[in-house]
This record gives structure tokens, C-alpha cells and sequence, in this order.
């Protein structure tokens, strides 16, 4: 199987006593996002839009490709659903400062 990494940083996958880096492919598929206000409240005098978004084109996304998995972002994800080759980081591992520095799986929506 192949793993190829369409997000900007390293994906650290932590297995049984070895990790796997899977580092940037270089291109970073993203989706675009049409944020509108469709309300606000005043929260201790401050106004505080509240937002609807719907999800884009996604770009930067290859088509499929027979025994590769594509690690996205969850936001590419959800809006290509339909593909069956994407996956997310799953199940993450964090340092003493709370910082994420792997995962134990990799998901599919």
C-alpha cells in the first residue's frame, strides 16, 4: 500500500514499537468555504457573529489511483465523501504540552 501525504506538515503514524513519517508531498489539497453571517448575539456586551459555511471545489486533489491512500485534511474529507481513497490522521498521540506528534490510525469518513 501506498500513502501519500496531500497536507502541508509530516504525518507520524505510531505502530506496534516503530513509527512511520509520511512527509509532505509537496502538493496540499484544500477545500473552499463560503462563509456567510446568518446571525449574531452579544455575549458581555460583545458581538459575536455566527456563521453558516458550505464547502467548495476541493483543488489539489489527484483522481484515484489503485493501492494509494490519500492522507487529507478532515475539511477535503468530508467533502468528497464519495472517495473511498481518503483518509484523515485517527486516534492521536500528544507530548507533555499537549502538542500532537502522531496518530494510531488513519480514518475514513
Amino acid at each position: 500500500m501506498k500513502l501519500v501525504n496531500l497536507t502541508p506538515h509530516s504525518v507520524t503514524l505510531i505502530g506496534n514499537e516503530r513509527t512511520l513519517t509520511v512527509p509532505p508531498s509537496g502538493t496540499v489539497a484544500r477545500c473552499a468555504t463560503d462563509r456567510r453571517v446568518v446571525d449574531t448575539i452579544v455575549v458581555d456586551g460583545v458581538v459575536i457573529p455566527v456563521t453558516a459555511t458550505t464547502m467548495g471545489d476541493i483543488e489539489g486533489l489527484p483522481p484515484a489511483e489503485p493501492g494509494t491512500l490519500l492522507i487529507v485534511s478532515r475539511v477535503v474529507a468530508e467533502a468528497a465523501r464519495e472517495r473511498t481513497d481518503l483518509v484523515i490522521p485517527d486516534d492521536t498521540v500528544r507530548d507533555e504540552q499537549g502538542r500532537i506528534i502522531g496518530c494510531r490510525a488513519l480514518a475514513r469518513l
